[in-house]
Parts: C-alpha cells; sequence; structure tokens
C-alpha cells in the first residue's frame, strides 16, 4: 500500500499567509479522481480552485468551510484505502546534548540557548552555575545595542518608526516619504535580519527594541501589519505600541482626497487616491487602502480594512475588524457587523451579521 499523499494549502499571497477555506466539496471517506475539485481558497486579493492532483480516498480531512488556513498546512490525505492510517505529523528530533567548555558549569538549556545566539562562553568563568535566565539578560542586554547602532542617539522629535517590513511596510515607506512629515527611524520585525534594508530603511530590530527606542525620543510608530487572514495580530501591534507609549498619528497620502468634515481617530491609514466623503467617521487604526471610495455619513468602526477599489454608498455602518476585499459594492443604509468578512468583488445589499462570511464574487443575501 503507498504512502498518503497529502494536500497541502499553497501560499496564494505572499503578503497574506492566511486564507478562508470558502467551499469544501469532499468529505472523509469520499473516493476523488484527479482533477477533481477539492476546494475554493480564497484571500482579500485572490480565489483559488484546488482540485486532487491524483486519485485517492480522502482521509483525515482537518478542517471545515468557514475556517483560516495557513499556507503549508494539510488539508486532508488521497489514500489508497479509506481505512488507510493517517501519517502522524512530523516532529522536531530533539537538539543533541553538548559538551559545555572544559570547567565551565552551565545548565543544558542555558548551554543550547548560547550556542543558538553564538554567544562566547569563555567569557564566564566555572566558578558559579550558568542559568538559561541569566544567558536570556545577556541575549537581551547585548542585541539591542547592536541593533541600536544602525542609528545615532539623538532622533528627529517628529521621527516615527515603522512596525512591519512586508507588504503593507512598503506602502507606509512610500507614504510617510509623500507625507514628508516625519523622518523615518527604521523598521521593527521580529522576522527581518538587523541591519537589513527595506526601500533603504534599515530594519533595527525586534520588539523588544520598542522600550529603548522611546527612551531615546522616537514617540511615533506606524502599525504596518496589515493583519489579513488574521485580525488580531494587527490588534496586538497597536496594543503593544501603545503600552510602551507611542503615539500612532493618522496617516493620508497626499493623493487621496478627504472632505473636511470628515473625521479621522489615531492610527488611521489612508492610502493614495482613496476619497473619504462628508461626515464620514473612521475609528482607530482603520486601514482604506488604494482606490476605496467612502461615501458620506459612513461610520468605521477599530480595526476596520477596506481593500483597493471597495465602495461604500452613504450611511453605510462597518463594525471593528471587517474585512472588505478589493471591489466590494456595499448598498446605502447598510450594516455590516463585527469581524464580518466580505470577499473580493461581492455586492452587499442587506445588513451581514458580526462574523459573518460574504464568499467573493457573491450577492449578499443570495
Amino acid at each position: 500500500m503507498n504512502p498518503p499523499n497529502a494536500i497541502t494549502i499553497p501560499l496564494i499571497n505572499p503578503n497574506e499567509p492566511g486564507c478562508l477555506l470558502s467551499e469544501l466539496f469532499v468529505t472523509q471517506g469520499q473516493l476523488v479522481h484527479q482533477g477533481d475539485r477539492i476546494c475554493i481558497l480564497e484571500t482579500t486579493k485572490a480565489t483559488l480552485e484546488l482540485t486532487a492532483a491524483a486519485a485517492g480516498y480522502v482521509i483525515g480531512l482537518a478542517f471545515q468551510p468557514g475556517q483560516i488556513i495557513q499556507a503549508g498546512e494539510t488539508l486532508a490525505y488521497l489514500a489508497d484505502s479509506p481505512g488507510q492510517p493517517v501519517p502522524q505529523p512530523y516532529k522536531e528530533p530533539m537538539p543533541p546534548q553538548t559538551i559545555p567548555p572544559q570547567g565551565l558549569r552551565i545548565s543544558q538549556p542555558a548551554l543550547q540557548l548560547a550556542l543558538q545566539h553564538h554567544i562566547d562562553l569563555t567569557q564566564f568563568s566555572g566558578e558559579t552555575f550558568i542559568t538559561e535566565k541569566e544567558i536570556q539578560q545577556l541575549i537581551e542586554s547585548t542585541v539591542p545595542e547592536t541593533a541600536f547602532k544602525l542609528q545615532t542617539s539623538q532622533f528627529d522629535p517628529d521621527a516615527i518608526i515603522i512596525y512591519g517590513g512586508g507588504g503593507h511596510g512598503k506602502i507606509i515607506i512610500d507614504l510617510l516619504r509623500a507625507l514628508e512629515a516625519f523622518p523615518i527611524a527604521g523598521i521593527v520585525d521580529d522576522g527581518l535580519a538587523v541591519g537589513s534594508l527595506v526601500m533603504g530603511v534599515p530594519v533595527l530590530g525586534g520588539a523588544d527594541l520598542l522600550p529603548r527606542l522611546f527612551e531615546q525620543g522616537v514617540h511615533y510608530a506606524a502599525n504596518a501589519v496589515g493583519g489579513i487572514g488574521n485580525i488580531d495580530s494587527r490588534i496586538k501591534v497597536f496594543e503593544r505600541l501603545t503600552q510602551v507609549g507611542f503615539t500612532c498619528p493618522t496617516l493620508v497620502h497626499p493623493a487621496a482626497y478627504v472632505e473636511t468634515s470628515a473625521m479621522l481617530a489615531e492610527g488611521a491609514q489612508v492610502m493614495s487616491l482613496a476619497y473619504i466623503g462628508s461626515e464620514v467617521r473612521l475609528g482607530f487604526g482603520v486601514i482604506i487602502n488604494t482606490g476605496a471610495i467612502i461615501s458620506h455619513d459612513c461610520i468605521l468602526g477599530d480595526y476596520a480594512n477596506l481593500s483597493p477599489g471597495a465602495i461604500l454608498a452613504g450611511e453605510v455602518t462597518i463594525g471593528s475588524a471587517v474585512l472588505v476585499g478589493m471591489g466590494v459594492t456595499v448598498n446605502l443604509r447598510v450594516k455590516v457587523g463585527d469581524r464580518a468578512r466580505i470577499g473580493n468583488g461581492a455586492t452587499v445589499k442587506q445588513d451581514v451579521p458580526a462574523n459573518s462570511i460574504v464568499h467573493a464574487g457573491t450577492t449578499w443575501p443570495d
């Protein structure tokens, strides 16, 4: 009997590792043939139909429609029989036991941590026992210093950091350069190498550097974590920044148009060619992407995200943490509940309850 073939979720959008399982066409134990439809996956920018690469019985089905799946995860397996065992998940092998330098008394976890961060253990004497906590304290005291050498000790009083160096971070870099109001001090990103450059802007370090940057006089921050697929990641960044004391200013691209009667909360970001109509209210941390149109008297709750080309008619209410896809049209006076997700190209004619999903290309209600 041949090993089962995994049905792996592909990376549809490099800037969006998570995708919505909007439709599922197979069930546990079902026989499928090569080319049969397995499911439909959606991001805010694309829709993909996944088909079977080979024939087989579906086993180990791990997700249901409406769930968010990360790229690289296994949806199910195709096996030679419906009763074939599901492969066990791969487990990382335990790190080998390493012999410490002669005469040094150090715990094994502390030794592994020191080797991982390339710490010179010859700086320690054999008189005391070295613990994992002491190694961690050494890492925290030295890494920020290394990162901080990328900048001078004095910053412009209007200097700003960008939290996140991905796709949205690049958009924020261009927006800030167009504004010419906030000199960019650098990028904070746990996933990028210290000293690397994103569009010419240096990566200063990870989140542990935030308190030190604030002490050195950088008091403004822009949240460049878009949160597509997982809005909580964007919310957590705001919480981290505000806890340290950073102010997240409202950022409006010079090529956007905002009516004078509109009110934009802190942390809101309005991209190029967007239009914000009369007496619109944007909540904290809202993103209005390129070419989006918000007509008069609309209200958008905190952390709402409108993708490029989305259109809201007058008096629309968008709840907190709502994700609106590209090219979406929302009709007059419609209310969209908190944390709803509206797929690309959808037309919304009536109210959408909280936590609901409107699939890409559909009309709500059907």
